[in-house]
């Protein structure tokens, strides 16, 4: 098996990778992270550096085809925006290392090409917040960069 060839492995262990992956990034750049004893509210965990605001993590994951536009989402009734709110979306492309993005709750409320808020009124799904990752909006995602986006917390 061939390192980053993501195609190995199973949705559950994809999801638990890209949730310690986000986990050990936060820890390297000096945050302390705290996990809830339950997941039930959309919260996969919260950090805090030193002794300043806490903020809550929700990991999405990804593998990602370049030549199609894939897409995530969050269900609004586990993600409101709000101040401290986070979403970390980790892309898995096979002969790459992971690709980590932090993007404010908050971001949401003014959605884009990238960044789409839908409410599916009288349909089956419920409401969500998603994101449209496809070779033209990664210009709008790489202002998320992980390592951009911490520093400024």
């Amino acid at each position: 098996m061939k390192k980053y060839d993501w195609s190995y492995l199973a949705p559950l262990q994809v999801g638990r990778y890209a949730e310690y992956f986000v986990k050990m990034e936060f820890t390297l750049h000096g945050f302390e992270v705290y996990e809830p004893e339950v997941d039930d509210h959309g919260i996969d965990f919260i950090v805090r550096r030193g002794g300043g605001k806490y903020y809550e993590i929700q990991v999405k994951s990804i593998r990602r085809s370049p030549s199609k536009t894939n897409y995530v989402f969050i269900t609004k009734s586990k993600f409101e925006p709000r101040e401290g709110l986070l979403a970390a979306i980790v892309i898995l492309e096979n002969s790459t290392a992971p690709k980590l993005f932090l993007i404010p709750s908050k971001a949401w409320l003014d959605p884009n090409a990238l960044l789409v808020d839908h409410n599916y009124q009288e349909k089956k799904s419920r409401p969500e917040w998603g994101i449209n990752i496809s070779q033209r909006n990664l210009r709008l995602l790489q202002q998320y960069e992980f390592a951009s986006v911490v520093r400024r917390l």
